[in-house]
Formats: C-alpha cells, structure tokens, sequence
C-alpha cells in the first residue's frame, strides 16, 4: 500500500463498477424576451380581469341584500325563494339609486349603507383589475383611468342585465338608465382604487400644494365628525321612541326571522337618518313628504308610514337644554381647526419654525366648502321618493345644507385654528451653529 505525502496530491479516484457515470451539466433554457407590444404571460387581459371582477362585486354586493329581504318576507304563509330573489334585485337596483316604477308610485329612495358596499367592493374591483394587468406601482394615469373604465363598462352591462331581469317580475326598470347609473358609481369607485395601486395616488397628493392638501384633509374631518355628532342624536332620538318602533316592527306579524329582516333594512336606512340628522343640525331641516317640514324651529308631519326608523322623528320645535344641539355643528367645526392647527405646529416645532396666520387660516377656510361639498352630496343622496302622492319627497334639499354647511364649518375651522395658535408657546427659535475652534498651535 503506497503511502500519499503531502507533496504528491492524490489522484481523483476512477468510477467504481456499477457506479452510473455523472451526467453532463445541461445548458440552462433560454427564455425568449418578449417582444415589443408583446403583453407578458402572467398578466391577464383588461377586458377578462374587468368583467370578473365587476361579477364578483357585484354578486358580493347582490347576495347581502337578497338574505335581508329574504328575511323580511318571510311568514307563515308567504315568502318563497322566488320572491326572495326578485326582491334582493331589485333592493339591489334601488341600492345603486336606480328608480323603481311600482303600482303604487316611484321607489326612489336608495339605502345609503348598501351604497357605500357596493363603493367599498368596486374600489376593490379597481384594486384587482390594476394588479392584474401589471399596473402596480407603474404610476401611469392612463392606465389608472383605462381600468376605470373598463371596470364601468362591465358593471353597466350588468346593470342593464338586472334591469331586464327585474322588469321580468311585475317592475319598469329602464335599463339604460340602470346601465348609466351603474356605470356613473363603477367608474369613480374602480379610479380611487386604481389611483392607489399604481401610485398615482401618491404623485398627487405630493404635487398638491400644502395649503390645498391641508383644507381637504381638514373638511374631510370635520365632515366626519359632523356625521359622527348626527349619529349618536339620530340613534338616541330613535331609542327614545323605542317603544313605538318595537309596535311597528311587532304589527307586521311575520316571526321572528320576519321582524329580524325588517330590522335589518331599517339599519340599511340608518345612513339616509344620519344624513338627515345632519340636515337637521345644521338649521335646513328634512322633509318627510309633500308639504311636511321637520327643522330646529318647525315640526309639520302628517300620516307616516310604519317604518320603524321613523319612530325617532322630533315631536316639535327645539326648545330648553335641546337647543344646545345647535353647538354641534360649530364645536365640530372648531375641532376640525383645532386638530389643523396641531398638526402643522407640531411639524414647525421639528423644524424650530414658526406656522405664519395665513399658512394656517388658508386651509382652515378652504375646509368649508369641502365639508359643505361633502354633506350636500350625502343630503342629496339621502333623498328620494318613497311612493306616489305625498311621500313624492322625501329628505333634506342639497343646497342649503351645502350653503349653510360651508359657511358655519369654514368659520368654525377658523376659529377653532386661531384659537389654537393664540394658545400654543410657539416654538424657540432655531439657533445657529457655532463657529468651529482653531486648532491649537502645535509649536
């Protein structure tokens, strides 16, 4: 046996017998690079990625509403799935605030919580489509703007499907103006959310200037702390009628299931009630009908039908400790500003800088009409026909809400601004930097 030193390297050792020999590294495969126009293999085609996802916004948004009614329908007696399924489409239509022609009169009046679901699932559909043909991240407004579209055109069609198939079962649904009005809710919801996904969302809001971003941030709150204000005044006014509304729930004989369904599209009206709180709040006031008025100094209702949620109306003109609630509108507005003002003096504070009256009352001004855009959309949407003869017009008139909104939020937000401003210890001035030592002479 030879001995191995260290200066003879040891020869690789030969293939045993039935040893397989190792075979050769075989060459990667090349992949080809697409070509110029050439739409990549993992992403799917916009008219495909569209159409599926209006399908799945709309059977998401679809399937709720036909439960609820399912629900409220049920008795002894009658009820059937037939009928369930008729009724959840054209709750559905109603939803999106298409009219429904009925024997007794338009049905106009749209739920404002099943609105905002189908909003919430459309933007969603403008998440997916964006992701789906490699829109993310891109940051290109033409590709933002094309899967709006698309996602519109997809969900127009459906719509002008549901409305042949509703007027199938006894309603006049004109499916034109269904196909338009599903088209004018598709289009702006699938934007926002393409607008977020590729980036473009981000590019605006960077090349807004400040003062412009600041008083849409600052109406956006304020807004939604009015919202906030006339929920709670618009759930303690109806649980204060508690009782007339556990009567009218109880008189439509039709179990438990039955009244859990009613229930149910009461609270999809809660909404359309918060706006009209808001209304209310405000000074214009709402109307439940023809020739009927319910503001702060007026109270003129007639017969009502039997809804539950209208259990909670006022039973006259605001008067002692009620009259307080007219600080609601105001004290929002003055926390909107307030919040403002923290916001930017906290950020001069970083900087060891100073936040100058205009830097600071010029957002807290522009939140007034923001907020007042805000609520006479919502007022105007709230609003509707319930019917033929006196339930023609129902809810709050749009422009006054939006006239009076504007001016008491802008000079809340001001005040509320000022006030913070006056009361804050501005910061220290910055100090400057002190001038480097000479070095010490080495000699």
């Amino acid at each position: 046996m030879s001995r191995v030193t260290p200066d003879q390297p040891r020869r690789a050792a030969g293939p045993t017998a039935g040893a397989r020999p190792r075979a050769r590294a075989r060459p990667a495969a090349r992949v080809p690079a697409p070509r110029p126009g050439e739409p990549s293999r993992n992403r799917a085609p916009l008219p495909v990625a569209a159409g599926v996802a209006a399908l799945w916004a709309a059977v998401t948004s679809w399937l709720p509403v036909t439960v609820v009614l399912g629900l409220a329908q049920l008795s002894e007696d009658a009820g059937s799935p037939t009928g369930a399924l008729r009724a959840g489409l054209a709750g559905w239509l109603l939803g999106h605030g298409v009219p429904l022609q009925t024997a007794a009169g338009p049905l106009g009046l749209a739920p404002l919580a099943l609105s905002a679901l189908v909003v919430w699932r459309l933007t969603r559909a403008g998440v997916h489509v964006s992701r789906a043909v490699g829109a993310r991240g891109g940051g290109s407004p033409r590709q933002a703007l094309t899967v709006a579209v698309a996602v519109g055109i997809a969900y127009a069609l459906l719509g002008a499907l549901g409305a042949l198939t509703a007027s199938a079962g006894g309603l006049r649904v004109s499916p034109v103006t269904a196909a338009l009005t599903f088209a004018a809710f598709a289009a702006p919801a699938a934007l926002v959310g393409a607008l977020r996904t590729t980036g473009v969302w981000a590019l605006l809001a960077r090349s807004c200037p400040p003062p412009v971003r600041d008083g849409l941030r600052a109406g956006l709150v304020a807004a939604l702390l009015l919202f906030g204000a006339s929920a709670g005044a618009a759930g303690l006014s109806v649980a204060t009628g508690g009782g007339d509304a556990a009567d009218m729930i109880g008189a439509y004989r039709t179990g438990v299931a039955g009244q859990a369904g009613i229930t149910l599209v009461s609270l999809a009206y809660a909404p359309n009630a918060t706006a009209w709180s808001a209304s209310y709040l405000l000074g214009p006031g709402f109307a439940v009908g023809t020739d009927t008025a319910v503001r702060t100094s007026e109270v003129s209702v007639g017969a009502l039908p039997a809804v539950p949620l209208l259990a909670g109306l006022p039973r006259g003109p605001v008067d002692g400790l009620g009259a307080g609630l007219l600080a609601v509108p105001v004290l929002a507005a003055m926390a909107a500003g307030w919040l403002l003002a923290r916001r930017l003096l906290r950020a001069a504070a970083e900087d060891r800088a100073e936040v100058g009256w205009r830097a600071l009352l010029v957002p807290a001004a522009l939140a007034g009409p923001v907020a007042g855009a805000l609520l006479g959309l919502v007022a105007a949407a709230s609003g509707g026909p319930l019917g033929g003869g006196r339930l023609a017009g129902i809810g709050p008139p749009p422009w006054p809400v939006f006239g009076v909104a504007t001016l008491v939020i802008g000079v809340g937000a001001m005040l509320g601004a000022a006030a913070t401003r006056s009361l804050t210890r501005p910061a220290p001035p910055a100090r400057p930097p002190a001038p480097p030592r000479a070095a010490p002479d080495p000699r």
